[in-house]
């Protein structure tokens, strides 16, 4: 019997949301608690011997991989949402999109200076949400020690976009094209 990696439990839907789109789904795997486990377990692996003061999810599907990832290591979870969804008093980073722009905002008493964070969300494609998450945390005075995705589409340059910026990046599994 083949041994599931994280990659066989991801659906792909074509033409979503436009035509010529495949869409990753990670539902299937967030649905299944034995991919959803080895999901969080995998994304935690490369940070095992480091020490890590705080999760940063990152909106929507960060928030619930964050939240795990944040149990697992009995971590507070941050979140970075779109601008206008926090409550307080809040820190804004405005990033480009391949048809416009948005702007992440994180509470502006979120992390503490010398606070090391672990980003985490579902897929890198760009890299312009995680780049924003990461100035935002380095505005705080936080020290990102690395970016993690259950997802990489390399063809669209996140990771060389992170990476640039001196940031560890990891990802589970990657798929060819957008």
């Amino acid at each position: 019997m083949t041994r599931k990696t994280v990659r066989d439990y991801i659906r792909t839907i074509p033409d979503f949301p436009t035509p010529g789109i495949m869409f990753r789904d990670i539902t299937t795997l967030l649905a299944d608690p034995r991919g959803f486990r080895m999901c969080v377990d995998q994304i935690l692996h490369p940070y095992a011997d480091q020490r890590i003061d705080k999760v940063v999810g990152l909106e929507a599907r960060g928030f619930i991989l964050g939240g795990a990832v944040a149990h697992q290591l009995n971590k507070g979870l941050v979140l970075v949402r779109k601008k206008g969804k926090l409550p307080a008093a809040t820190l804004s980073q405005d990033y480009n999109l391949e048809y416009g722009s948005a702007t992440m905002e994180i509470h502006d008493d979120a992390l503490q200076a010398g606070e090391r964070v672990l980003i985490v969300d579902d897929l890198l494609a760009t890299g312009g949400t995680a780049e924003a998450g990461i100035k935002l945390c380095e505005r705080l005075g936080a020290e990102v020690v690395g970016c993690s995705f259950i997802v990489d589409l390399p063809d669209l340059g996140g990771r060389e976009r992170l990476t640039a910026l001196g940031i560890a990046v990891d990802a589970l599994c990657a798929f060819e094209g957008d």
